[in-house]
């Protein structure tokens, strides 16, 4: 899939400067993009998301969402929400959107498997849900990356890194995302192939660099440090915990094992650049919030959904769910500059700061 030409620059760092102003909403403080949801009959669009410990939501998600949405509908308004991965406060902030007049739910479950009630929820009230980046089966609409590739992408990197063989962590992310169960799967049909051995498996609870880093922590007693040949971690704020781990632990920046990651979060990047991650997967993610944002529009306006998306993705069909799915990309040392920056996502600006600026001369970014 040919990369659209993005231009995020300054859109991602204001609203990642932003993003730090902002509290966790509860079921009852919903944040608005525009009008308050209540007291008037303009479209009302609810955007739910499971937590604020990914960089990408606050920074990008969120607020290239709401952009889309008052590009394509100056008269909608956008409710906000986040379940600091608390599934019985999403079901409650669902209440509340619904109670407010909400006429779609981008809902980006914490539990995708138990989301059903508050789809049915939805659909009593007549309103439509799109699931934002991890599936509900329930759901009229789904729309992520092809999360069993990305699975597959982290451990190819990591296996060829490797040269086919040594010890490796493995570090999954949460057992109540479905997003998790399908990068895990695509990992292990990659791994399970190979003659890399799987010393220690860790399925983390809320994604977070602090169980991440408490995990290999725990790993360096049991393992020496030179029997850890490599490490799987889902996504970059693992990755990141998994650094923190092993060079606490002793050993030295330039001597770290490949670590994977994904979300092409700027840190990550940076440590790619200083060789202390080997790669991260790098989904487009203003493909996906325009997209959710053109379909919710269709819907709270009782327009027809397109077939084909303004961003050029197809509809397929995903385990029974209308879907638009999207192709990750595989970001190392030699492809910064032609991916993460070619497309706007960050700027030399943005990640050549500090110690990084000599990494980024020799990469030849600037």
């Amino acid at each position: 899939m040919p990369r659209p030409t993005l231009r995020l620059a300054a859109v991602g760092v204001a609203f990642l400067i932003s993003a730090g102003a902002l509290s966790a909403c509860g079921a009852n403080d919903a944040q608005s993009g525009g009008d308050s949801a209540g007291g008037n009959d303009n479209p009302t669009i609810a955007l739910l998301l499971p937590e604020s410990k990914t960089t990408r939501y606050e920074a990008f998600d969120r607020p290239l969402f709401e952009k889309k949405v008052a590009e394509l509908c100056a008269d909608c308004n956008v409710v906000y929400y986040t379940a600091d991965q608390d599934e019985a406060k999403q079901s409650q902030q669902v209440d509340t959107a619904i109670s407010e007049g909400a006429n779609v739910l981008v809902l980006d479950p914490v539990n995708g498997a138990g989301a059903g009630g508050m789809v049915q929820s939805a659909h009593d009230a007549d309103a439509k849900v799109i699931a934002y980046d991890r599936l509900i089966k329930e759901a009229d609409y789904y729309m992520s990356f092809d999360n069993e590739t990305v699975g597959k992408m982290q451990a190819e990197a990591l296996v060829e890194a490797m040269g086919d063989k040594g010890n490796i962590l493995m570090l999954n992310g949460a057992p109540s995302d479905p997003n998790a169960a399908q990068f895990k799967a695509g990992a292990h049909s990659v791994l399970d192939k190979s003659n890399v051995k799987i010393l220690e498996e860790y399925d983390n609870p809320d994604w977070s660099p602090e169980n991440a880093q408490t995990f290999v922590t725990d790993m360096l007693s049991k393992y020496d440090a030179d029997q850890i040949n490599g490490v799987y971690a889902a996504n970059d704020g693992q990755a990141g915990g998994v650094v923190a781990a092993l060079t606490g632990g002793g050993v030295a920046a330039d001597a770290l094992p490949p670590i994977t990651g994904q979300d092409a979060e700027v840190a990550a990047i940076q440590r790619i650049l200083a060789g202390e991650q080997s790669m991260t997967i790098y989904k487009p993610i203003p493909i996906e919030a325009d997209t959710a944002a053109e379909v919710a529009v269709a819907l709270a306006k009782g327009d027809d959904v397109p077939t084909k998306s303004a961003t050029g993705i197809e509809q397929s069909d995903y385990e029974d769910v209308t879907s638009y799915i999207f192709t990750p990309i595989v970001v190392t040392k030699d492809n910064v500059k032609d991916t993460v920056i070619a497309d706007g996502f960050y700027t030399a600006a943005d990640i050549c700061t500090g110690e990084y600026a000599k990494a980024c001369q020799a990469a030849g970014i600037s």
